[in-house]
């Protein structure tokens, strides 16, 4: 029997201040796909005034002690908490109060440039200079008939989905109460272009929007935010359902720098582990990428379910799953690190299981399952800010044989399949590039995974299927389900589907080199980085 789950409350560097507002959104999904904005386009000038011409009403910026990590408690730092933004004059005054000092927010500062125009900076990673990409914050005061710009001024990235149609996300807390509408794609006359002429250069993200109501509260996101406590609530919702935790066992891997936990679900039908093999799932090793727990919400949601596939998969498979692998970046609203001020997913295989504890123990509880059974599959889940639709980073080594290199390519293919209007399988890659020698993804092959793979889900949407349109919580949870349809699929004691998708694999790769299908050209001594230029 499982020990009563408990919930500890989110533990913060103690450099952060943190509000007490309780902050949850509804779970609500557009009656009708949300398609993309017409972009701009960089091309079109883009007016706003500097900083040095208007006046600062946010800053939160947190005083770090240093230049790393030192030490952390729940509710971040002690004492009474400071008052970043400026007070209203009176009941005329239409200046918007900004607030970001709750889970996973991030702004640290908003300028009003003009009456209804404000310059926005995010905050970087903590501990870093960079990494300026996820945003997540309050604004109150609204009023109904101004069309607001908003520019956040220091993105870090030159190329966004934000420049081919991709809009922000609005909250209203009046129309979640009275109409039960949730998170919704906001925004008109957004450009995506380079800001400052500086090193490194940064990059401005515009966009104008309505509000929905007079006096109203809203907030503004990159993404559907998933937070740590969101995956605690989830976590004792299943702990305390007799049937589902049945199957599922619920451990702390490990701790994180903070002191939060890092939970690893074991999930298996009852009886044992004799005979089956292993299924390793991890995400959010990047903070800023929320999509990709929506995509584990939906894989755990079936994977637990009555259904007969997921009855069957409990019984071939054991799944060791972790959730949330940096949960201190998703308490402070980071976009790629953990407290240590770099990328977790550049650090496996490191002996440093004090500075990235979650990717430390996850890579050697891989290593202990491999030494007892086949781990059939590992995939890590991401979110991509670059490309639309949903992809695949796999592992092709060109010194393998044809057929283990093709067999790379099978899963990604049958996925597919199975969501032809979400999944790419034009836009995987095969590649082992140096650089990411310490990924997760790299590293579970290289410890004998075969099967080894980064599952991407685009910020935006899709534009496969006659789609061009945002993805809904709904569709990111349906990738988590359609991930265990093909799991069953590929493991699937009956070959022809195997057998199709190696054949049509092989097609596909000597289309990719210009050779008739039958010539008799091969692609097999061709290296992954030359087929894929």
């Amino acid at each position: 029997p499982q020990a009563p789950f408990s919930l500890p409350a989110p533990r913060w560097p103690v450099e952060c201040e943190v509000i007490q507002d309780t902050i949850q959104h509804i779970e609500w999904v557009p009656p009708n796909p949300e398609p993309f904005c017409p972009p701009m386009g960089p091309e079109q000038p883009m007016y706003t005034l500097g900083e040095d011409q208007g006046t600062i009403v946010y800053h939160s910026s947190p005083v770090l002690q240093g230049s790393s990590f030192t030490r952390a408690r729940v509710g971040g730092a002690p004492g009474p908490l400071s008052s970043p933004a400026a007070p209203l004059e009176g009941p005329q005054d239409t200046t918007l109060l900004f607030e970001s000092r709750f889970e996973s927010g991030n702004l640290q500062k908003a300028i009003k440039v003009g009456p209804y125009e404000y310059v926005l900076m995010l905050r970087p990673d903590l501990y870093t200079a960079k990494h300026t990409q996820w945003f997540y914050f309050r604004v109150q005061n609204t009023r109904q008939d101004p069309l607001y710009r908003f520019t956040i001024a220091n993105m870090a990235k030159p190329k966004s989905l934000y420049g081919q149609g991709l809009q922000p996300l609005l909250y209203s807390q009046q129309d979640a109460q009275s109409r039960g509408i949730g998170w919704r794609r906001v925004g008109t006359d957004i450009h995506y272009c380079r800001g400052s002429a500086g090193e490194p250069p940064l990059f401005r993200l515009s966009w104008t929007v309505r509000f929905p109501h007079d006096g109203d509260t809203c907030f503004f996101a990159a993404c559907y935010p998933y937070t740590y406590s969101d995956l605690q609530r989830y976590l004792c919702a299943l702990a305390a359902d007799p049937a589902r935790s049945r199957y599922c066992t619920v451990q702390k891997l490990c701790r994180s720098l903070a002191g939060n936990s890092v939970y690893l679900l074991t999930i298996t039908s009852p009886g044992g582990t004799a005979g089956k093999r292993a299924v390793v799932v991890s995400a959010r090793v990047h903070p800023g990428e929320s999509g990709a727990s929506w995509a584990m919400r939906g894989f755990l949601d079936f994977l637990l379910s009555a259904h007969a596939d997921a009855q069957l998969l409990r019984r071939l498979f054991v799944f060791k799953v972790v959730p949330m692998l940096n949960p201190d970046g998703v308490v402070v609203g980071n976009s790629r690190c953990s407290l240590a001020g770099r990328d977790p997913n550049r650090a496996y295989g490191m002996a440093l299981p004090g500075s990235f504890p979650g990717v430390w123990h996850l890579r050697a509880m891989v290593q202990r399952v491999l030494a007892e059974q086949e781990v059939v599959l590992y995939c890590d889940f991401h979110g991509h800010s670059r490309k639309n639709n949903v992809f695949m980073y796999g592992c092709d080594a060109s010194g393998d044989s044809t057929g283990t290199r093709l067999h790379q390519r099978v899963f990604p293919l049958m996925l597919s399949k199975n969501a032809p209007d979400k999944f790419s399988f034009s836009s995987c890659k095969f590649q082992v590039q140096k650089s990411k020698e310490r990924t997760g993804r790299v590293s579970m092959w290289r410890l004998g995974v075969s099967h080894s793979y980064t599952l991407e889900v685009a910020f935006s949407g899709s534009t496969l299927g006659g789609r061009r349109s945002h993805f809904s919580m709904e569709d990111l949870e349906s990738l988590g389900r359609l991930l265990c349809d093909t799991l069953l699929d590929f493991c699937d004691p009956a070959p022809p589907k195997l057998q199709q998708c190696l054949v049509e694999a092989d097609v596909l790769l000597q289309q990719q080199m210009g050779l008739e299908p039958g010539s008799g050209g091969s692609w097999s001594n061709v290296s992954p980085s030359e087929l894929e230029s």
